[in-house]
């Protein structure tokens, strides 16, 4: 494909991507009106988010296995009809639990459109080329997550729109997007005989991981962790897993194949994705919560105040996309965005309810930085020591991971978030001696139907406690800077295979340096 064909199909597979992120994203500040109007619970609450985030999760690997092994084309247009599909049922859902099952099956579509949008650019563009193409990849990512909360604030904020347009507004995108793909996208089917696809072994990947991640979103909210069903649950999940290992261990044709994932490059970018993935899903969805309950601001108004975030993403992933691809280099920009990650996690950690928006903003600036330096890249970094043929399991199981931090993420640090805000308003209602308002706990979030009093109370509790969970981000992101240290540095082939080169000597994880 020529530079042109490149940038016409891209078009259509950003679009996509865009109205991918976008749903995952919009519903955060748009949340207390949906629940409110469908009459749902907490529990519900958490689930319309999780839902999508933990199908997304689960089907990742599967789709980029699918891509090594039938049209790439096809696959993109399937997760993009499945994308609309659960998009229109999602919006006319006429109770919560009709909402959730529709999330899930566009859960499915969004995971599809994750995992293949990066296989189908690596099947398009040599590694040295991909840099450029990357921070597109990464502006778009950065748009969609930190704008789709600004998005859903503006929809819920406009009366004639209403909360079901949350979910119809990303339909005509993507089927733009589909049309588009139709036109411009055109790439050779390698066929392959004798296929055979691992069902088994997707099966139990996606049974394991889906067991855990619904632990991580009940846990110490509908059960302790020390109890039986943590027990249960973490038991079968971890059993599930092993035996996906000893399954793709022995498959022809594993959905993620154990030779890529034992590399030294993919193991170490799999392991700073996660710390990633928590900063990407994480911070957009905490900061949104904070202005708007820590701060008092509208839901559009916080969408706005993110902005910072998504603007340190844009520049800095097309900035060390044009960077990477002229030095061929790309360990040290790793490198570089998992410390901006960490210094901007450390600054938010020290913000409280009445920190200057300034310096809120900068905390978030260096935070997008960050982000945007080490996302795509730690992708591209695995695309560049594996042959063409397996581009697909490589990329999507750094999406999996990637993905896997933002769920763990989310619901780990939210429920830090509510345990530390509910032991503030405790704390701060016995010294001042007020009474707290009958309703139990979900009337916190309801601040207009509390007494004035009780209000500064829970705005300062929300805006004390939000500093608290990123500390643990910073803690964590700490782990990706080892990560990126203990790459291995190489430069990008300027070749699509690395059939065309001298293949790329890999040493396995824990060989001898």
């Amino acid at each position: 494909m020529t530079h042109r064909q490149v940038l016409e199909a891209l078009s259509g597979l950003l679009l996509a991507l865009f109205v991918a992120m976008v749903s995952s994203t919009i519903v955060s500040t748009a949340l207390p009106k949906i629940i409110g109007a469908l009459n749902g619970t907490q529990t519900q609450y958490t689930w319309v988010v999780t839902a999508t985030l933990l199908a997304a999760t689960a089907t990742t690997p599967i789709w980029g296995k699918l891509a090594d092994l039938y049209s790439k084309k096809v696959l993109v247009q399937i997760s993009i009809v499945i994308y609309v599909v659960g998009s229109i049922i999602s919006g006319m859902a006429q109770n919560t639990s009709e909402l959730i099952a529709a999330r899930a099956f566009q859960g499915i579509g969004v995971g599809g459109l994750q995992a293949l949008v990066q296989v189908v650019i690596a099947a398009m563009i040599p590694p040295r080329e991909r840099g450029r193409y990357n921070g597109y990849l990464g502006g778009v990512m950065a748009v969609a997550t930190v704008g789709g909360p600004l998005l859903g604030g503006v929809i819920v904020d406009t009366s004639w729109l209403g909360w079901r347009w949350c979910f119809f507004v990303g339909v005509p995108v993507a089927i733009l997007a589909l049309v588009v793909l139709q036109k411009t996208l055109h790439l050779v089917t390698v066929k392959r005989d004798n296929l055979k696809i691992d069902y088994l072994g997707a099966t139990l990947i996606a049974a394991g991981v889906s067991t855990l991640l619904i632990w991580v979103s009940f846990v110490d909210s509908s059960f302790a962790w020390m109890s039986w069903q943590t027990g249960a649950m973490v038991g079968a999940g971890v059993v599930l897993l092993a035996l996906a290992v000893w399954v793709e261990s022995r498959a022809a044709e594993p959905v993620v194949p154990l030779s890529i994932v034992k590399q030294r490059t993919t193991a170490l970018s799999i392991l700073a994705s996660l710390a990633v993935g928590m900063a990407m899903f994480g911070g957009a969805v905490f900061l949104g919560q904070y202005f708007q309950i820590g701060r008092g601001y509208t839901p559009t108004e916080a969408g706005l105040l993110t902005i910072p975030l998504m603007a340190g993403v844009l520049v800095s992933s097309i900035v060390v996309g044009q960077l990477i691809t002229r030095t061929g280099k790309i360990k040290p920009y790793i490198i570089a965005g998992t410390v901006v990650l960490v210094a901007g996690f450390a600054a938010l950690a020290t913000i409280d309810h009445q920190t200057s928006l300034v310096f809120v903003g900068f905390g978030m600036l260096l935070v997008g930085v960050g982000v945007g330096m080490s996302m795509q890249n730690l992708v591209l970094a695995v695309q560049n020591t594996v042959p063409l043929k397996d581009i697909g399991a490589a990329s999507s199981t750094v999406a999996f991971f990637r993905s896997l931090g933002g769920t763990i993420g989310v619901s780990v640090l939210g429920a830090v978030l509510a345990r530390r805000v509910s032991d503030n308003i405790t704390h701060s209602l016995a010294a001042a001696g007020v009474q707290a308002p009958a309703g139990g706990e979900t009337s916190n979030l309801n601040l207009g139907a509390l007494p004035p009093a009780f209000q500064h109370i829970v705005r300062a509790a929300y805006g004390d406690a939000t500093g608290h969970i990123f500390l643990i981000s910073a803690a964590i992101a700490v782990v990706g800077v080892l990560a990126a240290v203990f790459m291995k540095p190489a430069m990008l082939r300027s070749t699509l295979d690395l059939s065309a080169q001298k293949p790329a000597t890999e040493e396995p994880v824990g060989a001898p340096r």
